[in-house]
């Protein structure tokens, strides 16, 4: 088994839920990745989900647009992150997740890209820019890496295709909280519990919510309905004005998967 297959029926076996923290790498400087990696880890993440800044994001919002201005004017390149990942490999257990566009990963080569991201130790990519009809370019170079193509679901994706997306992986399925771009919400569309609950019943792989979750009172109640959440405008905007204490509290709503695998 992969790190992602390990965790989640690591998960499983002790009944408990996915907390995977997103932050921007760069942001602060790229000589403190590793450091919040590892913080991170032992405030009890799950895997984490590292960005890579890019002038032209497709769903990010304010908070998460600023931190990637930040991590640009700091000079962080997508070669400079895949290093320090491979530093950071060294340190910590949890499954990488590397989040780009596309166009970084043209510009870097197709086959680079993927041989360096497993020389890293990365174990799994989202690219939310690559539509399933054309992500043949990079599967089967990821499939050989053993590396998951981590897919998204949103509230208007056609069912047809959610079973289509859900079929797909070993990793898990993204699935999109609301109608816009990341950031922080107060509250969710009433639909959605019911949706998180009909995308479970069609995924033969673990369902992840994500996008505008910012408190315990909102994992507690989404978790009722999925196998856990994707946190990232919160947790960069905690970066980014050093509240790490409530970081951690807001990350302590599940046991840490380092005391299960």
């Amino acid at each position: 088994m992969n790190r992602f297959e390990k965790t989640f029926a690591a998960l499983k076996e002790n009944n408990t839920k996915a907390f995977v923290p997103y932050i921007m790498a760069g942001d602060g400087g790229l000589e403190c990745l590793v450091d919040r990696l590892q913080l991170l880890e032992k405030f009890g993440a799950t895997a984490i989900e590292v960005g890579v800044p890019f002038s032209d994001p497709v769903a990010d919002g304010p908070t998460i647009q600023q931190a990637g201005i930040r991590a640009l004017g700091n000079g962080t390149t997508l070669k400079s992150i895949i290093t320090e990942l491979g530093k950071a490999r060294k340190e910590i257990n949890v499954p990488i997740l590397l989040m780009t566009y596309l166009n970084p990963i043209y510009r870097y080569g197709i086959n680079e890209f993927v041989q360096d991201i497993r020389k890293a130790g990365v174990d799994g990519c989202i690219i939310p820019d690559l539509p399933i009809e054309e992500e043949g370019i990079i599967t089967s170079q990821l499939d050989a890496a053993e590396i998951e193509l981590i897919r998204l679901v949103t509230l208007t994706t056609p069912i047809e295709r959610i079973k289509t997306i859900a079929n797909k992986g070993k990793g898990f399925l993204y699935t999109v909280t609301i109608k816009g771009i990341t950031g922080v919400r107060n509250e969710y569309d009433s639909e959605l519990n019911q949706f998180l609950q009909y995308v479970k019943a069609l995924s033969p792989i673990p369902v992840l919510a994500g996008f505008g979750i910012s408190s315990q009172e909102q994992i507690v109640d989404l978790t009722k309905y999925c196998d856990g959440v994707i946190v990232g405008s919160k947790i960069v905007d905690q970066f980014h004005n050093g509240k790490l204490v409530e970081m951690e509290k807001l990350m302590s709503v599940f046991k840490p998967i380092s005391k299960m695998v």
